[in-house]
């Protein structure tokens, strides 16, 4: 009895000890696959609000699609953002011209688009940024305000506007995020153009998430936006026009260290291929199903790439 139970222990013992090394072998095979299979780890960035979260998806299914292992950082501001490229936090982000020059390089506004693009693209060759293709929408500022307010108070333009704070400074009051209220080409910049002030008590420095809301729902009456953003005509807002050309031009760019350029060569003509595809009213639309049809941001994306034959 002790043979026959020693026999069936060995037998037991030798069939484990397969059943591990098919086991590790197989685990071996798969991670030579993945590894063959991947051109490499790329990281993308992204700001806090709908549009950067849009172009962020876009670029890591995109990526993954073609290959790449893909990481993502979202919800920086773009000082966050433009230091994370520089230190190699991140490989690639979508950055606005304006505020590439105006933030990011110091350099005076620039309104025409095409100019803007060049000078950026060319001065932060120096800092070893590659800027790509400009896509062809212009993401610039814009101040909103309920479509029915504007027009019982006769606000078109923001010279209007202006002129109406000006006359009544306690009887609006004005939504801003934090990154606008502080920068040079946001609130101060704006109101030294047009000749204006808010009132401080006037003025709430919300979420950027929760701006077009606090408008929509009469909590503020005056906001900072983006004149791509799907909720101006999701909630009947209007963008006053902006009568003095105070906001530079915006247009988004994918831009990629030139380090990782160097590494993945393709990664120029895929990330390019992307720009040439996107256009202001391709924005809106992505932006509106995400915002106001509240669609899956992946589902949106995906869908928007199957089209385009990019996947």
């Amino acid at each position: 009895m002790k043979k026959i139970t020693i026999k069936l222990v060995t037998i037991l013992v030798i069939i484990s000890m397969i059943s591990i090394l098919g086991a590790c072998g197989s685990y071996t095979q798969d991670t030579q696959r993945t590894e063959t299979e991947s051109k490499g780890k790329i990281t993308v960035g992204g700001k806090d609000f709908t549009e950067q979260q849009v172009l962020l998806k876009i670029t890591a299914v995109y990526l993954k699609e073609k290959g790449y292992e893909v990481e993502e950082a979202s919800g920086m501001s773009s000082a966050v953002a433009r230091s994370a490229l520089e230190k190699g936090q991140i490989d690639i982000y979508w950055e606005y011209t304006g505020t590439g020059l105006l933030l990011h390089l110091k350099e005076p506004i620039e309104i025409n688009p095409d100019k803007a693009y060049q000078k950026v693209k060319e001065i932060d060759k120096e800092n070893k940024l590659i800027w790509l293709n400009k896509a062809e929408f212009n993401n610039t500022y814009a101040i909103l305000m309920r479509k029915d307010q504007a027009e019982e108070l006769g606000i078109k333009t923001i010279s209007n506007l202006a002129s109406y704070v000006n006359k009544n400074d306690n009887s609006l009051k004005f939504a801003t995020n934090a990154e606008f209220y502080a920068r040079e080409d946001g609130m101060k910049g704006l109101q030294k153009k047009y000749n204006f002030r808010f009132l401080s008590k006037k003025v709430t420095k919300i979420d950027s998430k929760l701006l077009y809301n606090s408008l929509k729902e009469g909590q503020t009456d005056v906001s900072i936006g983006f004149a791509t953003d799907g909720r101006i005509k999701g909630f009947n807002l209007v963008a006053l026009e902006d009568d003095k050309s105070f906001f530079p031009a915006y247009n988004a760019v994918p831009v990629i260290r030139e380090e990782t350029v160097n590494k993945h060569k393709e990664l120029e003509d895929l990330l390019n291929e992307l720009a040439d595809n996107l256009d202001t009213e391709t924005m809106k639309d992505l932006n509106h199903k995400v915002d106001i049809e509240h669609k899956n941001i992946i589902e949106v994306v995906r869908e928007w790439l199957v089209s385009k034959k990019l996947i």
